[in-house]
């Protein structure tokens, strides 16, 4: 027999470096996604939608020009109205734009925001590094408090022990305030004169000395070791408040190393400013991280206003899970599969599982031609933790029989919705 598919050719595929999720996997996404969330909504902050798009100019002045986000890896075109638009390539820019045009910033504050969705970089594609990728974000604004740079990160910290992971590292640092880095700048920019660098590092050093501390490259990795360092910079007022923040880490039992070189790849950031590391990614082994940003509402024509907060990588997280073993499928398996035998019997299952579903249970049904034999692997492949058939007998007796699949063992119960769910529950 010719088999009808070969020599067929997909037509249309994915754009290369888009992390896509499909079933199974998706199933794993989503739990990651709503667990890296669930201690920002606990602590009470609310959700902002914003649009996948914005004013390049945004960008520019809230990312920072001299950074790579900017300068090489946004999708940036223009609309038919001639103005420049980009894709968004990170959160908390379009969040502040948000809170500024909407006057959220004039009432409680702080304004405790959070988010989720796809941004976009035009980036190498690798393991662990998309074009398109996913994040949960969180921002607090209006409020400098070290508590609260606190709160910020123990949202994050909870988020990843919720899921099951063990082998990540809190890295932490000080950019310190307008003094503190006007300081450190004169002498960084001193030091970064003495060395021979090709004229693209040093133009990207003109605009920003801090960047060459986040530069990949060995050679410069090794030439910046002894650069002067931030944290030797600090007014007491950034010395105190970083302080602050370590004291509060260690009452709450969050572990943590201070990375004095840390610079983050934004120019917004300010005072704190941490990263969370996993062992096992390889070269992209960030899965999150963030910052104070106390300029930026100022720089984007709103209240000179604190600001601080998170992103944490989806994609990136369920790598870490996949390389720790962690087992994400269980908490997503089906409560229940109904298995009809006939229209009439697929006219009872349809209106039972609506039924049962008010009660918060995950039921699906057998649905095409398939038989018994075929619907019971269906419903193991779906990891259903109950199974229920029926047919014209147990419409007739109102009688049907519920079996675990774990155990195989069956308990005959009344065809009814309420004794069903009662069984599934208990």
């Amino acid at each position: 027999m010719t088999d009808p598919l070969r020599g067929w050719r997909l037509k249309f595929q994915a754009p290369k470096g888009v992390s896509e999720y499909f079933p199974p996997r998706s199933s794993s996404f989503e739990i990651v996604r709503d667990r890296l969330l669930a201690p920002a909504k606990a602590a009470g902050y609310q959700l902002i939608e914003l649009p996948v798009f914005e004013d390049t100019e945004l960008f520019t002045r809230g990312v920072g020009g001299s950074t790579d986000v900017v300068m090489k890896e946004m999708y940036t075109f223009e609309d038919r109205g001639g103005r420049s638009i980009s894709l968004r390539p990170e959160g908390t820019a379009g969040v502040m734009r948000a809170v500024i045009e909407h006057g959220l910033d004039r009432g409680q504050l702080p304004v405790k925001l959070f988010y989720s969705g796809p941004f976009f970089r035009a980036e190498r594609p690798q393991a662990g590094r998309y074009r398109q990728f996913y994040q949960v974000g969180i921002e607090a604004i209006g409020v400098e408090d070290a508590a609260l740079d606190v709160e910020i990160i123990s949202i994050a910290q909870r988020g990843f022990t919720s899921l099951g992971l063990n082998r990540f590292t809190l890295k932490i640092t000080s950019l310190g305030d307008a003094d503190s880095r006007s300081a450190h700048r004169e002498d960084l920019a001193a030091f970064i004169a003495t060395l021979p660098l090709d004229e693209e590092t040093k133009a990207r050093a003109e605009r920003n000395p801090l960047r060459l501390f986040d530069d990949k490259r060995e050679t410069i990795r090794s030439a910046m070791s002894s650069a002067p360092i931030l944290l030797d910079y600090l007014t007491p007022a950034a010395r105190s408040h970083f302080e602050r923040v370590r004291n509060l880490l260690d009452t709450l039992g969050i572990a943590y190393e201070i990375d004095p070189r840390m610079v983050r790849g934004l120019d917004y950031y300010t005072g704190t400013t941490f990263e969370f590391v996993h062992h096992d990614l390889g070269a992209q082994s960030g899965i999150g991280g963030g910052g104070r940003y106390d300029g930026l509402m100022k720089e984007l024509g709103g209240q000179p206003l604190s600001g601080i907060g998170f992103g944490l990588g989806i994609d990136r997280v369920l790598l870490a899970c996949e390389a720790e073993g962690v087992d994400l499928a269980d908490s997503e398996s089906l409560d229940l599969f109904l298995i009809p035998l006939s229209e009439v019997a697929q006219s009872e299952a349809l209106l039972l599982a609506s039924e049962i579903r008010k009660t918060g249970l995950r039921i699906d049904i057998a649905f095409g031609e398939r038989g018994l034999k075929g619907s019971m692997k269906a419903a193991d492949k779906r990891g259903a933790r109950y199974v229920v058939v029926i047919g014209e007998d147990e419409i007739a007796n109102r009688q049907v029989n519920i079996k675990e699949m774990s155990s195989g063992e069956s308990e005959s119960i009344r065809l009814v919705a309420s004794e069903i769910a009662a069984k599934i529950l208990r």
